[in-house]
């Protein structure tokens, strides 16, 4: 399995070869739909909350007389069929959202979205991105002369100018190769890998 070498105009150098067990592997849709909606439901929290009937505001007084009325009988306006009455199953600040991913689910789910990337000539390996300064004009330049507008760029190092220098672009992420989620694998346009990040990667999907 070979991917494009890029060199520092954004061109095709020169092809080099990688493993086919993380970047030539089938494309699986459902076990990285899978992925994705468990890593966005780790992400979330239990910010909601809503009272029961135990916890509204309501008289237990009887509303109305049992028979006569015509209505349906009702036992007090706590009631979850009621307006303003407690919920069923009310949503709790506690909840829980988390969802299980074995290991070598996440494994298969992530050298299944790398080959992807590979097949559709979204993903491409640079020798090394380095700044001299944290100036964030410098390194916009360099992805506008690499023609990318939306890119993840997986380096083996992350350094200080680096990161303060790509925090203020709004369509450019730079990671590890250990914070790298399928999330952002998907979502951007261009992925571009450091040499030294794209070793990492095969101990850790291969």
């Amino acid at each position: 399995m070979q991917v494009e070498l890029l060199n520092d105009q954004g061109q095709a150098a020169s092809k080099m070869d990688v493993p086919e067990t993380v970047f030539g592997r089938d494309y699986n849709e459902a076990l990285i739909h899978q992925l994705v909606v468990a890593y966005q439901a780790n992400a979330r929290q239990g910010t909601r909350a809503q009272k029961g009937r135990d916890q509204v505001n309501h008289s237990t007084k009887k509303p109305f007389k049992q028979k006569g009325t015509g209505r349906a009988r009702a036992g007090m306006t706590s009631s979850p069929i009621w307006r303003g009455g407690g919920r069923a199953f009310p949503n709790k600040p506690d909840e829980n959202f988390t969802q299980k991913i074995n290991k070598k689910m996440y494994r298969a789910g992530m050298a299944s979205i790398f080959s992807q990337l590979v097949r559709e000539g979204r993903l491409a390996v640079v020798e090394s991105i380095k700044l001299d300064s944290p100036k964030t004009k410098t390194l916009a330049a360099k992805f506008k002369a690499l023609n990318m507008q939306s890119v993840l760029v997986i380096t083996e190092e992350v350094d200080e100018n680096l990161y303060l220098a790509s925090r203020n672009l709004p369509n450019v992420l730079i990671v590890e190769p250990r914070y790298a989620d399928p999330l952002s694998l998907v979502h951007y346009k261009k992925v571009i890998v450091t040499k030294g990040a794209l070793d990492q990667l095969k101990e850790m999907f291969a």
